[in-house]
């Protein structure tokens, strides 16, 4: 290896590739052989393997699928970012849903691109992210355009009483029980689920669970 290539290998980006799908991880290492400054150093099919990965190989940047079995790319971004703060996450994935942008982006994902990106894009993308530096997706960018238009998303202004009495919705309580588990009246009890449902815009208990269940509220 003559002294160039020494200097290149030695500051290579150090890349790792999270999908489900071995061919998508072929097409991706493939690519970045192409690349001399950047290197795959690991891969994993799953979130929870990328965590075993990620302990082994501690890369630069990783390229995240979201949908994936065990654990998703939302969780393993999560994760990630809690245990390894430096390590920046590129969310390369074929959906372009608003939810699904945000979550990934709310999660620590620096970049959020589709898989029909260019290679060229792709890797300018891992060095921009390796320098601390996010890229977005036209679809993602309009994404987060129709959210702001939107405005506050559903159950904002949830106190942290009424997140705690939403819980207890989940878990079936009745008013009385609530106000059993929470030590208050009966009448406090009541008042806190009417503002619940107020406030997450349903007429009754079973509206409000399936709601916050889908706008991510309780786990």
């Amino acid at each position: 290896m003559d002294r160039t290539a020494a200097v290149i290998e030695r500051e290579a980006i150090r890349v790792m590739i999270v999908d489900d799908h071995t061919m998508v991880r072929r097409g991706l290492a493939a690519m970045l052989r192409v690349k001399p400054d950047l290197k795959l150093v690991g891969e994993a099919s799953d979130g929870r393997q990328a965590l075993r990965v990620c302990e082994a190989v501690r890369p630069d940047v990783i390229l995240m699928d979201l949908v994936m079995p065990r654990m998703d790319g939302t969780a393993a971004i999560r994760a990630v970012r809690r245990q390894w703060p430096g390590i920046r996450v590129i969310v390369l994935t074929s959906f372009k849903e608003r939810e699904l942008v945000q979550q990934a982006l709310e999660a620590g994902a620096i970049s959020y691109l589709l898989k029909n990106v260019s290679i060229d894009d792709l890797a300018q993308a891992i060095r921009a992210a390796r320098d601390g530096q996010s890229t977005l997706a036209p679809e993602a960018t309009q994404a987060l355009i129709q959210a702001a238009n939107q405005g506050p998303r559903l159950g904002h202004d949830l106190t942290p009483r009424e997140h705690e009495v939403l819980e207890l919705l989940v878990e079936g309580l009745t008013n009385p029980e609530i106000a059993k588990r929470l030590v208050i009246s009966a009448s406090t009890a009541r008042a806190h689920v009417s503002n619940v449902l107020s406030k997450l815009c349903v007429s009754n208990r079973a509206e409000a669970v399936a709601r916050a269940f889908r706008l991510k509220l309780v786990k």
